[in-house]
């Protein structure tokens, strides 16, 4: 224990999580996205010294940095497993079975592959669509290996624009072939710094859906999605492997979850 809290507490800890407010980058079908209101303020003459604040938080479970539960997409209307949507699997309260509680705590080899720089660009251009290509010749640049049960994280350089929510949600994303490699590889997550991992709005011509990266992913292996993810303090330092840490949140039920990741590398 001791060598253990030795290391982390010289480890260098990068926050992956982009900041919440309303007004953020928000996939048009999760809006209003997210929204904090002041319930309770400070006032003065309430015959205390003491006073409080407190608000209310009203969200979209895929607002902000977030993870997608299994329950979030079903092909044929059957989610990851097998399971056939019904009555008693989808409720008027969530979902029975494949709900955010049930996304373990994510903690492993996490990798990035940053695409912006193989490409040699500080931002994939919009119609450049990131495929299979692109991610082994990431991964071959950098000299990392993808390996069973890692946590990949692709970097396609939009985390700046985060400030600007047209230019944010105009970025590019993934083919599904790029998702086929990943599934391959038996990654445990996966992550981008875009709005849907996918490319939004563009239909797949071999499956004939949007969005085909949740389908495979998600509905076809159980490899949970991450998006808004903030990456430019690792691809900057060129961490290419770290520790990963994520920890949804317990919301029973939902399709998703709001979450903080970390990654901590070894000085």
């Amino acid at each position: 224990m001791e060598n253990l809290l030795r290391e982390l507490s010289s480890a260098r800890v990068y926050d992956l999580e982009q900041p919440r407010y309303f007004g953020a980058p928000i996939f048009p079908s999760h809006a209003p996205g997210f929204v904090y209101t002041l319930h309770r303020r400070h006032e003065p003459d309430t015959g205390s010294t003491r006073t409080s604040a407190s608000g209310v938080i009203y969200t979209a479970e895929h607002s902000g940095t977030h993870i997608d539960a299994l329950s979030h997409q079903a092909e044929n209307m059957t989610l990851y497993g097998g399971r056939e949507i019904n009555a008693q699997l989808q409720t008027g309260a969530g979902f029975s079975e494949l709900g955010a509680e049930t996304i373990p705590p994510l903690v492993g080899r996490g990798v990035l592959l940053d695409v912006a720089r193989l490409k040699g660009v500080e931002r994939v251009a919009d119609d450049q669509p990131i495929t299979r290509d692109d991610l082994e010749a990431a991964a071959r640049q950098q000299g990392v290996e993808v390996r069973e049960g890692d946590i990949v994280l692709v970097r396609i350089g939009n985390g700046t624009l985060w400030e600007d929510a047209e230019a944010y949600l105009a970025a590019t994303g993934m083919t599904a072939d790029a998702s086929l490699w990943l599934a391959e590889r038996r990654v445990r997550a996966v992550g981008a710094d875009n709005v849907a991992w996918d490319v939004p709005g563009v239909v797949d011509p071999g499956l004939n859906i949007t969005l085909p990266g949740h389908l495979i992913l998600l509905v076809r292996n159980g490899i949970y999605i991450m998006e808004n993810l903030y990456l430019e303090e690792l691809a900057r330092e060129q961490r290419y492997e770290f520790l990963f840490v994520c920890l949804p949140l317990k919301m029973r039920g939902a399709t998703g979850s709001p979450v903080r990741p970390i990654s901590i590398v070894s000085p």
